[in-house]
């Protein structure tokens, strides 16, 4: 029988970032979304870990539940507000989607005592801001000038989060229900602030540099991803002993999504592999 969620209200959590833990075990995992998700990205698919798992779940600062502040969302920041969250959980598996899989990243390379191995899901990498804004204005992504445009992502973040909200469902049929509705939980500051400072100015490879060598990473990724490029995934990974690269053929941005089972026996596999580890000692 799984054991009750327990969730921490805002009122119970101060100005800490919010968390759901559910599930038993000593081998703990920790989810961390992409960006406009929260904690009902990953909720009901990861039900099946929990008879065997600890599982945690987080809304990353200025989404979902999380605080909002008036800030700029740097990685930094992300970390800082996500170490003084988890770092009680530790040791434990981090799994990251998108913008979540890049803080994953970053969070191990700074506190890699507590981070047993990684697991990178759909991960953007670019290796520099101009870099981004090429894909995005003249890769595959459909309005992808939209997404390298601060003016216009703000307002078309303010217009969705007042205007379209509540018709996110409808519009958005091929996500789940819960997912679509969450999509508007975060303020312009938050979500235009951390596209620009965490996914086209963070130097993501000067991360995987300061990485522990015997840090066991594991990126899952669509073949048909347009918004994170296959190829450089494939180049992150190359040469790495450590590194295992899983791709699923005919799948998107959204491997959870899609192929749900094949996304829970990798995550399943990576940390009962890496259970007996304790972070590399520093």
């Amino acid at each position: 029988m799984l054991q009750q969620t327990t969730v921490q209200s805002p009122q119970q959590r101060g100005d800490g970032l919010y968390l759901e833990s559910r599930g038993t075990g000593d081998n703990t995992l920790v989810f961390l979304p992409g960006l406009g998700g929260t904690t009902r990205y990953w909720a009901s698919r990861v039900e099946p870990l929990e008879q065997d798992f600890q599982v945690v779940l987080a809304d990353l600062l200025g989404f979902g539940q999380s605080p909002k502040p008036w800030k700029k969302y740097t990685v930094e920041q992300h970390i800082s507000a996500l170490h003084q969250r988890l770092k009680s959980f530790a040791p434990y598996t981090l799994i990251g989607h998108s913008l979540g899989a890049i803080l994953s990243l970053a969070y191990a390379a700074a506190y890699p005592a507590e981070v047993k191995s990684l697991v990178l899901v759909g991960m953007p990498y670019f290796s520099s801001e101009r870099d981004a804004y090429r894909y995005y204005r003249r890769g595959p992504v459909r309005g992808g000038w939209l997404f390298t445009n601060t003016a216009l992502a703000m307002a078309g973040c303010i217009l969705t989060r007042r205007v379209f909200g509540k018709l996110l469902p409808y519009l958005l049929r091929d996500i789940p229900r819960e997912v679509a509705e969450d999509l508007v939980k975060h303020t312009w500051r938050s979500s235009t602030s951390s596209l620009w400072e965490v996914i086209y100015r963070h130097d993501l490879y000067a991360d995987i540099e300061r990485l522990p060598a015997d840090t066991s990473v594991l990126c899952i990724h669509g073949d048909q991803d347009e918004m994170a490029p296959l190829s450089a995934i494939e180049y992150c990974a190359s040469n790495r002993a450590n590194w295992e690269l899983a791709i699923l053929p005919g799948v998107d941005h959204h491997p959870l999504l899609r192929e749900t089972g094949k996304c829970l026996n990798l995550i399943r596999a990576e940390a009962v592999r890496n259970q007996d580890g304790h972070g590399p000692v520093i």
